[in-house]
Formats: structure tokens, sequence, C-alpha cells
């Protein structure tokens, strides 16, 4: 059999010196075999695995090496070994803390055996230098010079200082507004430990202001557990907190597009998440405005628009209807909120006309909707945000004639129970409600399909607690009326609790 050139060249050996040792002739083996099974043993090194994967020899081994022994111990000496040109400044580092990351132990690797036969020698002589043992003798290693180009627009001097830092003190404190450079920096050094740090700092601070930043860079940088923490929190906060604010224009389209199709999404109810929806797009396209407008503002311009075609019809609104799919506009129930979806000419006539047939066919039928039947995706979503100075809250709901009050009930400091029960219509409070919302059902009971969730942030993890999926035939009187109660244990505050529930057919 012929046998490859490179492949040949790979098996070579010839012997060398009076000792006749073995002695590879290419590079990166030049070292004869007993003093690199030597070597590799004082570093745990696996020689047959080094042999057959060199390149990993020159960088996580010794990288290993520097951050156990020396990791912890003061610098011996204000003499800097490495001056990395980098930014336009010069930075003095120190072998130890330099093998922290992998870029600048490759940098100082490639320099230190540039341009000599032997580079496992100097790198014997290296480790050497720097074993715990022979502390007292001057290292011999070169002082030399690397550089590190950066194109990353987030990295800044201070940043990437502060980046370098870590090298040297592991409790660094990393400001919310260096926290994005930082992040880069170490995903430059390839600095493991302080990516980390970044991203748990970037977790715990969530908030309107924030979120889109921390997103894209969790995407820019392959972050999961960062784009993960803010669709989680986004799930949460959407409709209560970044709703209410201009921040609300910051929010990624893709990034949207994923909280709403997630059933954990918290809303007081589909029409609010409509609104918040309908404000999100009002900001894309009035860049100007600085303040959150009205509701009355927000209707009259998409108002404004000529009749003869709807929004999300038009080319302007094309790209925005993945997003309104995820809408449920079957849970748009109330008279006046329909009324509203009609006036604004946003969505097509199509699906208006089968969320109208929908009601009626409900409406007709004691309230089945038999349209329904996945209560992940589809099911009639009402919200509950029970915070600190709530004990008792409740909020009554109504639907095709059938009213339920929802309650959250606080027992001590870290005890809740949520549950929702229905209510006979002469029963309510105030005849007003009743009024507002005009069907009345007189029948004795409703098979319902439901679940309660409840959600709470603790320490930057959320805490989720929910029911079964529960098919119920609620009545009029006790115990029937009542629902599974919910009951938790949490410090975390606020809680969001969402009730989602179908009118499964009779």
């Amino acid at each position: 059999t012929i046998m490859s050139n490179t492949h040949r060249a790979r098996l070579e050996r010839r012997i060398a010196g009076s000792t006749n040792r073995w002695r590879f002739p290419k590079q990166p083996f030049t070292g004869d075999l007993l003093s690199l099974s030597q070597m590799f043993k004082a570093l745990s090194i696996d020689f047959e695995e080094a042999l057959r994967n060199p390149d990993r020899l020159h960088i996580s081994q010794i990288q290993k090496f520097f951050c156990e022994n020396f990791k912890n111990k003061d610098i011996q000496s204000a003499e800097a070994d490495v001056i990395l040109e980098c930014l336009g400044f010069k930075w003095e580092l120190h072998q130890p803390q330099l093998f922290q990351s992998e870029t600048l132990a490759k940098l100082y690797l490639k320099a230190l055996t540039q341009g000599t036969t032997y580079p496992l020698r100097e790198l014997e002589e290296l480790l050497r230098a720097q074993s715990p043992k022979k502390t007292k003798e001057k290292s011999p290693a070169k002082r030399m010079i690397i550089s590190l180009k950066i194109n990353d627009p987030l990295v800044t001097k201070v940043a990437f200082a502060t980046a370098l830092k870590n090298l040297y003190v592991s409790e660094v404190e990393i400001n919310l507004e260096d926290v994005l450079g930082v992040l880069a920096s170490a995903h430059i050094l390839q600095f493991s430990g302080l990516v980390q740090r970044c991203v748990d700092v970037m977790i715990t601070r969530l908030m309107p202001s924030t979120i889109k930043n921390f997103y894209e860079a969790g995407c820019k940088y392959k972050e999961e557990q960062l784009t993960t923490a803010c669709e989680k929190w986004l799930e949460m906060n959407l409709v209560p907190l970044v709703g209410m604010q201009i921040h609300l224009r910051k929010i990624p389209q893709d990034l949207l597009h994923k909280v709403l199709k997630s059933p954990r999404l918290f809303t007081f109810s589909e029409f609010r998440l409509l609104k918040t929806m309908l404000l999100w797009v009002f900001l894309q396209l009035n860049y100007k405005i600085q303040a959150i407008p009205t509701h009355e503002t927000v209707m009259t311009f998409f108002k404004s628009f000529p009749e003869n075609c709807c929004f999300l019809d038009r080319d302007i609104g094309q790209s925005l209807r993945p997003l309104f799919l995820c809408l449920r506009l079957h849970g748009i129930t109330k008279g006046k909120d329909l009324e509203v979806l009609r006036y604004i000419n946003f969505f097509p006539e199509s699906w208006l006309n089968r969320v109208t047939a929908n009601h009626y066919h409900a409406l007709e039928n004691g309230g089945d909707m038999d349209q329904l039947k996945d209560l992940n995706t589809q099911a009639v979503r009402f919200g509950l945000l029970f915070n600190q100075e709530n004990t008792t809250y409740s909020k009554m709901i109504a639907v095709y004639g059938f009213f339920f009050k929802i309650t959250g009930l606080k027992h001590d400091t870290t005890s809740y129970s949520f549950y929702m029960q229905r209510i006979k219509h002469t029963d309510l409070e105030s005849p007003f409600v009743v009024y507002e919302h005009k069907p009345v059902s007189l029948r004795a009971a409703r098979m319902v399909k439901y679940e309660i969730r409840a959600q709470a942030l603790v320490d930057g993890k959320w805490q989720e607690f929910r029911t079964n999926q529960i098919m119920q035939k609620f009545g009029l009187t006790k115990p029937s009326c009542k629902s599974h109660i919910l009951k938790i244990q949490t410090v975390g505050i606020p809680i969001y609790v969402s009730f989602a529930f179908i009118f499964p057919p009779s």
C-alpha cells in the first residue's frame, strides 16, 4: 500500500542523542518522547491523547495548569510578562492571569513558540519556571508583546478594562451601563467565567429599558440562558409593565412573536393584549412620539387609513400578520370591545366575520365553544396581578352570560391561594355589571375546562405553580360553584395569576 506523504510524515521517527531517545522530527512534537511524557505526567495530560490531538495541548491543559495553581496567588513581581496592544492602548498582564483567557493564551503561546525550532521546549521551560516550587527563582520566560484587534462596537475601553481586571480579581463589580461591553469583551477574550457573571447580572436587571439590548446581546453571542430569561420575563411583563411605557417601541418583532405564542403569557384579558399590540404598531410607525398616547389617539390613527382596505391587508401591515394571528380574538366578548375591532378597520373582514359567527353560535348553544379544543393555545384568558399590598383581590368576569369571580387570597407572608367561582347574576354587587355585559344565561350548570397558573420571580428564577387541566360542572350553589383552589408558597412579588378556560360542548 502506498502511504500518503502527509501520513508518512506524521509517523516518521528518528533516534537522537547518546541516550537513543525517540524523537519526532515534525512540529508540534519536536521534543523527545521521554521529556514529553514526563511533562504531560506533571500536567495530568493523557500522553496518547495529546499525540492524537496536538492542537489541544497548547491551550486547554496549560490554561488549566495556570488557573489551578495561580488563580488566587499574589503577583510575584510588579513587572509584567506580557504587553497586550488593544484598542489603541497597551495593557500590562502576567502569565498566570493571562491564561484564564483562551484568546490571550493562544496569542501568547503563538508568540512564545514563533521563530523557535523547539516550541515544546519553550513551553517546558515556561511551566518549570512557573511551578509553585520554583517561585523564588526568576522566571526565564520572555517578556513579549501581543496584539488583539477588536471590531465589536459594544466593546469600550472601560468595559475591556473591567474584563481584564476580572483576570486578577474575581468579584469586580460590573455596572449596569457597562455590562453589555463587558459581556462582549468576555466573549472576545473567551473568558467563560466572566461571561457567566455578565449573564447573571443581566438576568437580575431585566426591566423595560434593558430588555431589548439584553435580548439582542443574548442572540448575538448565542447565550441561550440570557435569551430564555428575556422571553420569560416579557411573557409576564408585556401587558402589565412594558405595555404602559414608551420602551414598548423597542421590543423586537421576533421576541414579541415568541412571547405571543407562549402558553405562559400573562394578560388581564384578551382585549388588553390586543390594545398592547395596537400600541406597539402605533409606536413603530410614529417614531417622533416620546410619550404613551391615549387609547383614543391610537384608535383614531388606525381609523385614518382609507376604508377600502384594512390595515393588515396593506403593504405596511403584511409583515405584522404573524403577530396578530397569535391573538385570541374569539376571547374578546364584550359588545363595546367588539365594536372597537370593527371601528379601527385593522383586521380583514374574514377574521371579524369568523369571530362574530363563533359568538352567535356560542350564545345560541348555551355558551358552547365548539371550535375551541386546546386549552394551551385557544383558551380565553383572564389575569390577576397580586402585589405586596394585596391581601384579598378579586375581579368579576363574564363570558356568554356566565359570571365568574376570580380571586386571590394572602394567608401569611408566603402563603397564597387562588380560585374562580361562578356567581348568579342576581347576586352581583352592582346591576351595572349585568347591564355592561348584557347577555345573562339562566342555565343551572355549565361545564368548564380550566387551568389556574401562578408565576413569581425569586432570585432571578421563575417559580411556576399550576393546577392540572380540570373539567368541572359549575353550578350556582356551593360546593359546585367553586373551582379547585391553587395553593402556593413563595416569597416572590408580584404574583402573576392566569385563569384560562374553555366552555366545551354540553
